[in-house]
């Protein structure tokens, strides 16, 4: 009982929204009062399942019933019309989740094929299929009619739920807007060029009787600036945004999809706006999967992929810096060499796997224990090193000491140690190389000390 009224709120939003966008979608019905190119419902029902849960399938057939009864028709064939589009919303949204990764669908190409082909094309034949026959069999519609409205429907179905589910799913993935204020300012830029080219193509500005001219294409270029420069997201807005102003267009008979028949204009642009969307969705796809493979590359170049800490490139880099930036500010800076005890002994007989994570416990304390501003890195093999800015010999040693004794004790075995060596820029060296070798002299010194200490003890 407490379930169902928690539910009674959702359920009843989702049925007046359903309404509202189904009323004004039908205002643009020619082909028969129940059947329009123009039907956003289908991807709002789809959404609000994805994202909320099957329960609310009973808002959807309320608000479907409401919206054909109160239109045209009788309560058997409104029946028979909410049940064709409550079996969509709920068919199209399990084949997303089964086939096409969910809320996911978004950010891979081939999801984006199984989102359109089974989501939209396949689920929406369900709706076309169960209204044009509801219709026909109630006597609303003659055998005639069943085609042109079959077609109608479903192509409205199909490229609603293309155009409203994708963009939710890419708003919801990414909900906040991060940009810079020259993004901003191109966004601007592709935004007022959509609606000048929108204005050119559909409504005749510029270039007068233009019904018979197939300047369609010339939004293509824009469309692929939004997908490839911004993203999914912007690129769908982008296809909503021209489809405003080409609605309008096509509707008053102007633009390449000007008809005698206003349905038939209707079903051409729909079928555009469609393709374009799709188009748009895997372009912008494919551009972020560029950029991301680019960062992860990037990453990966300097990072080293067992312990996630700076690779030797890294700390290259980072001693350079570290240098030039000691010099311009006066201050000094400690460079600490780190080598693993007896991991060669560690992988005969514990195996390779445990001295895997044996690497792995040293990383994650030197992530841990050191500083925010300090670089760690493993510097080959066995040895790693660690960057500590703004810090002398005593800090230095007191650091190292840190981490050792906290490598000692981190409760895992086999019992961990190192051996360590130091050198403090400028007083040992002032290069990349003079450093290391310093810190090397006395990392080899210190493990000879203990060498020696147990050849005495046995």
């Amino acid at each position: 009982m407490n379930r169902i009224r928690q539910r009674i709120v959702p359920i009843s939003l989702l049925a007046v929204l359903y309404f509202v966008a189904g009323k004004l979608g039908l205002t643009l019905a020619f082909v028969h009062p129940s059947a329009t190119a123009i039907w956003p419902c289908s991807g709002i029902a789809i959404s609000a399942l994805l994202l909320f849960g099957f329960d609310l399938w009973p808002a959807i057939l309320l608000g479907a019933f409401l919206v054909n009864l109160t239109t045209a028709g009788s309560v058997a064939t409104s029946i028979g019309i909410a049940t064709g589009n409550t079996l969509e919303a709920i068919a199209g949204t399990f084949m997303l989740l089964r086939f096409a990764n969910g809320t996911k669908a978004m950010q891979r190409t081939v999801d984006i094929f199984k989102f359109a082909l089974l989501g939209a094309m396949t689920s929406s034949t369900i709706a076309a299929t169960m209204g044009a026959s509801s219709l026909l069999w109630g006597g609303f519609a003659t055998e005639q009619d069943f085609a042109p409205i079959w077609m109608t429907w479903w192509l409205g179905d199909a490229v609603g739920i293309i155009l409203i589910v994708s963009l939710v799913l890419l708003w919801k993935s990414k909900p906040v807007l991060r940009w810079r204020w020259t993004y901003v300012l191109e966004a601007v830029g592709l935004l007022a060029c959509l609606v000048f080219i929108g204005l050119v193509v559909f409504d005749g500005y510029l270039i007068p009787g233009t019904k018979e001219y197939p300047l369609e294409y010339l939004c293509i270029p824009f469309l692929i600036w939004a997908a490839w420069r911004f993203g999914q997201r912007e690129a769908a807005i982008a296809t909503l945004a021209l489809s405003a102003t080409a609605v309008w267009g096509t509707l008053h008979g102007l633009g390449p999809f000007g008809r005698e028949s206003q349905n038939e204009s209707l079903m051409l642009l729909q079928a555009f706006l469609g393709v374009c969307a799709m188009m748009t969705l895997v372009l912008g796809s494919e551009a972020s999967e560029r950029r991301r493979a680019e960062r992860e590359a990037k990453i990966l170049a300097v990072m080293d992929r067992l312990t996630g800490l700076g690779n030797y490139r890294k700390l290259i880099d980072s001693l350079e810096t570290e240098i030039k930036r000691s010099e311009r500010m006066g201050r000094t800076f400690t460079f600490v060499l780190m080598d693993l005890d007896g991991l060669k002994q560690i992988n005969d007989v514990h195996g390779h796997p445990v001295g895997n994570r044996a690497l792995c416990r040293l990383a994650n304390v030197l992530q841990v224990h050191s500083r925010s501003m300090d670089t760690a890195a493993r510097y080959g093999g066995d040895e790693f090193a660690l960057i500590l800015p703004e810090c002398g010999a005593e800090l230095g040693h007191s650091i190292a000491d840190r981490i050792s004794e906290r490598l000692a004790n981190d409760g895992e075995l086999p019992a961990l140690s190192v051996s360590v060596g130091i050198a403090v820029w400028p007083y040992n060296g002032t290069t990349v190389d003079a450093l290391l070798r310093e810190a090397d002299h006395e990392l080899y010194e210190m493990k000879h000390r203990r060498h020696s200490k147990l050849r005495l003890s046995s």
